[in-house]
């Protein structure tokens, strides 16, 4: 009997003790329970923190040394653009190439540079290796440049050797034709092309580019093939020189 009271006893107040917790949870919303699972969790929440941290950390130093890289290139660019052509003018001017179509990528680039700066109509652009084109259009502060490698363009030539004249036409590439006006022409592979002295839109005596090959048998007027000094695909800074194209 006695055994039975105690069992009885027992599971009242274990009963009790069950309704108390149960009651003390409802009452503070489980935060006990909340606080000792954020206790549990705050170490990994800190190396996940910590992860990040590093991986926003390597993004900024990646980002920070690519800069670097750009600059110095930048600066090797410059560098090498006045070593070569040795700007001689004081109007001479150096320009970025900031925009350039995939359509038209051996016709047309735009520069850095425009009416503010003092560039006009008819001003050359050089490069590293010879001519690279001239200024067709110009805005406030950008103005757009026919290259030499664009069918289009007309550029009047010499053998610098024999002296020999011609127009060179464009092809798209880093390869133009040139047309002789005399028939045979003196000229022979390895011979350097450049501006002619009796030309109208460029100076003369700028190195243009030098004969890969000869086309003697051709009906009408001998060509040459020339391949351009200035790497015409690949530039990023060029120099503007003030020029007055002979016009009518």
């Amino acid at each position: 009997m006695r055994n039975k009271q105690k069992r009885i006893l027992f599971k009242v107040i274990g009963s009790i003790c069950a309704l108390a917790a149960a009651w003390l949870f409802n009452y503070w919303q489980g935060a006990p329970l909340m606080e000792a699972q954020y206790l549990i969790s705050l170490p990994f929440q800190s190396q996940n923190q910590l992860l990040l941290e590093d991986r926003l950390t390597n993004a900024r130093i990646l980002e920070l040394e690519q800069r670097i890289v750009e600059l110095e290139q930048q600066n090797k660019q410059v560098t090498e653009l006045l070593q070569k052509v040795k700007p001689k003018l004081q109007s001479d001017l150096i320009a970025p190439i900031i925009g350039r179509s995939v359509d038209s990528w051996w016709s047309q680039v735009t520069l850095g540079k425009g009416s503010k700066d003092g560039v006009k109509p008819g001003f050359i652009v050089l490069g590293v290796g010879g001519i690279v084109g001239r200024i067709t259009t110009v805005t406030n502060h950008t103005s757009r440049v026919l290259l030499i490698s664009d069918p289009g363009s007309r550029v009047g030539a010499t053998v610098s050797r024999s002296r020999n004249l011609g127009y060179l036409r464009g092809k798209n590439s880093q390869s133009a034709i040139m047309h002789f006006f005399s028939k045979p022409p003196n000229v022979k592979k390895g011979d350097l092309i450049a501006t002619s002295p009796i030309g109208n839109l460029y100076p003369a005596g700028i190195v243009i580019g030098s004969v890969t090959a000869i086309n003697k048998d051709k009906k009408s007027t001998p060509e040459a093939e020339i391949k351009l000094s200035a790497p015409i695909d690949i530039l990023e800074w060029v120099v503007i020189r003030s020029f007055q194209p002979k016009l009518g």
